[in-house]
Protein backbone atom coordinates (compact mmCIF):
# COMPACT_ATOMS: atom_id res chain seq x y z
CA UNK A 1 0.00 0.00 0.00
CA UNK A 2 0.85 3.42 -0.74
CA UNK A 3 0.97 5.99 1.61
CA UNK A 4 -0.35 9.34 0.07
CA UNK A 5 -0.61 12.64 1.83
CA UNK A 6 -3.96 14.15 2.40
CA UNK A 7 -4.94 16.67 -0.49
CA UNK A 8 -5.51 19.60 1.00
CA UNK A 9 -7.36 22.60 -0.77
CA UNK A 10 -5.27 25.50 -1.89
CA UNK A 11 -6.19 28.37 0.61
CA UNK A 12 -8.36 31.14 -0.93
CA UNK A 13 -8.18 34.59 -0.52
CA UNK A 14 -11.18 36.50 0.15
CA UNK A 15 -12.63 37.99 -2.58
CA UNK A 16 -12.92 41.97 -2.53
CA UNK A 17 -16.30 41.30 -4.28
CA UNK A 18 -19.18 39.07 -3.79
CA UNK A 19 -21.22 36.89 -5.69
CA UNK A 20 -23.10 40.38 -6.77
CA UNK A 21 -20.65 42.67 -6.53
CA UNK A 22 -21.59 44.74 -3.46
CA UNK A 23 -19.01 42.86 -0.52
CA UNK A 24 -16.39 44.38 1.06
CA UNK A 25 -17.63 48.29 0.47
CA UNK A 26 -15.14 50.34 2.34
CA UNK A 27 -16.19 53.28 4.99
CA UNK A 28 -16.12 55.74 2.78
CA UNK A 29 -19.18 54.42 1.58
CA UNK A 30 -21.98 55.94 4.07
CA UNK A 31 -25.59 55.63 4.55
CA UNK A 32 -27.61 58.36 2.78
CA UNK A 33 -27.80 61.86 4.35
CA UNK A 34 -30.92 63.19 6.15
CA UNK A 35 -32.59 65.68 4.15
CA UNK A 36 -31.23 69.46 4.09
CA UNK A 37 -34.68 70.94 4.54
CA UNK A 38 -37.20 70.22 7.18
CA UNK A 39 -41.27 70.38 6.80
CA UNK A 40 -40.99 73.07 9.10
CA UNK A 41 -38.17 75.10 7.07
CA UNK A 42 -40.13 74.42 3.63
CA UNK A 43 -43.48 75.85 5.45
CA UNK A 44 -41.38 78.99 6.58
CA UNK A 45 -39.59 79.30 3.58
CA UNK A 46 -43.30 79.70 1.64
CA UNK A 47 -44.52 81.67 4.51
CA UNK A 48 -41.73 84.43 3.88
CA UNK A 49 -41.83 84.21 0.01
CA UNK A 50 -45.72 84.68 -0.37
CA UNK A 51 -45.59 87.65 2.92
CA UNK A 52 -43.00 89.48 0.96
CA UNK A 53 -44.78 89.33 -2.24
CA UNK A 54 -47.73 90.59 -0.49
CA UNK A 55 -46.05 93.62 0.98
CA UNK A 56 -44.52 94.51 -2.05
CA UNK A 57 -47.94 94.34 -3.27
CA UNK A 58 -49.80 96.33 -0.53
CA UNK A 59 -48.62 99.10 1.20
CA UNK A 60 -51.04 98.33 3.89
CA UNK A 61 -49.15 95.12 4.67
CA UNK A 62 -45.40 96.32 5.02
CA UNK A 63 -45.87 96.75 8.74
CA UNK A 64 -47.88 93.71 9.32
CA UNK A 65 -45.49 90.98 11.03
CA UNK A 66 -46.61 87.52 9.72
CA UNK A 67 -45.31 84.70 12.08
CA UNK A 68 -45.52 81.10 11.90
CA UNK A 69 -46.77 78.72 15.36
CA UNK A 70 -46.99 74.96 15.63
CA UNK A 71 -51.03 75.04 17.18
CA UNK A 72 -53.40 77.42 17.70
CA UNK A 73 -54.29 77.74 21.71
CA UNK A 74 -57.86 76.54 21.33
CA UNK A 75 -60.36 75.76 18.72
CA UNK A 76 -63.24 77.70 18.08
CA UNK A 77 -67.01 77.61 17.03
CA UNK A 78 -65.87 76.95 13.50
CA UNK A 79 -63.23 74.20 14.15
CA UNK A 80 -59.48 74.64 13.94
CA UNK A 81 -57.97 77.85 12.80
CA UNK A 82 -55.68 77.71 10.70
CA UNK A 83 -54.37 81.79 11.27
CA UNK A 84 -55.29 84.12 13.31
CA UNK A 85 -55.13 87.68 12.47
CA UNK A 86 -54.66 90.15 15.42
CA UNK A 87 -55.18 93.61 13.33
CA UNK A 88 -54.85 96.05 16.62
CA UNK A 89 -51.22 94.05 17.30
CA UNK A 90 -50.55 94.38 13.32
CA UNK A 91 -49.35 91.05 13.24
CA UNK A 92 -50.64 87.77 11.40
CA UNK A 93 -50.07 84.57 12.71
CA UNK A 94 -50.24 81.29 10.58
CA UNK A 95 -50.76 77.94 12.56
CA UNK A 96 -48.38 74.94 10.61
CA UNK A 97 -49.60 71.89 12.14
CA UNK A 98 -53.53 72.83 10.86
CA UNK A 99 -52.44 73.87 7.63
CA UNK A 100 -50.51 70.87 6.95
CA UNK A 101 -52.68 68.16 8.49
CA UNK A 102 -55.91 69.32 7.68
CA UNK A 103 -55.56 70.50 4.21
CA UNK A 104 -57.65 68.30 1.97
CA UNK A 105 -54.95 67.90 -1.54
CA UNK A 106 -56.36 66.06 -4.22
CA UNK A 107 -52.66 65.65 -5.70
CA UNK A 108 -50.15 65.11 -2.34
CA UNK A 109 -46.84 66.52 -3.64
CA UNK A 110 -44.64 69.60 -3.17
CA UNK A 111 -45.99 72.07 -5.41
CA UNK A 112 -49.68 71.52 -3.94
CA UNK A 113 -48.20 71.49 -0.63
CA UNK A 114 -47.01 75.14 -1.26
CA UNK A 115 -50.06 76.01 -2.96
CA UNK A 116 -51.82 75.65 -0.06
CA UNK A 117 -49.41 77.11 2.12
CA UNK A 118 -49.64 80.24 0.35
CA UNK A 119 -53.52 79.99 -0.26
CA UNK A 120 -53.80 80.69 3.55
CA UNK A 121 -51.06 83.56 3.54
CA UNK A 122 -53.24 85.03 1.21
CA UNK A 123 -56.38 84.25 2.44
CA UNK A 124 -55.09 85.39 6.49
CA UNK A 125 -53.94 88.83 4.35
CA UNK A 126 -57.15 89.01 2.66
CA UNK A 127 -59.12 88.75 6.39
CA UNK A 128 -56.54 91.42 7.91
CA UNK A 129 -57.53 93.81 4.65
CA UNK A 130 -61.02 92.87 5.02
CA UNK A 131 -60.95 92.14 1.24
CA UNK A 132 -61.72 89.38 -1.19
CA UNK A 133 -58.31 87.17 -1.34
CA UNK A 134 -58.54 86.92 -5.17
CA UNK A 135 -58.14 90.84 -5.21
CA UNK A 136 -54.33 90.30 -3.60
CA UNK A 137 -53.51 89.72 -6.76
CA UNK A 138 -53.44 92.18 -8.77
CA UNK A 139 -55.19 91.74 -12.28
CA UNK A 140 -52.76 88.40 -12.19
CA UNK A 141 -55.55 85.82 -12.08
CA UNK A 142 -58.62 87.59 -14.08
Amino acid sequence: MIWRRPRTQPVRRPSRHGRHGREGRSPVVRPPLPPLETRAERFDIAVGSTAEFLRSAWPELRDVRFEVSGLPVGADDDGIPRWTVFADERRIVLHRIPIERLSRLHRSDDLHRRMMIESCVFRAAAEYLDRDPWDLGHDRFR
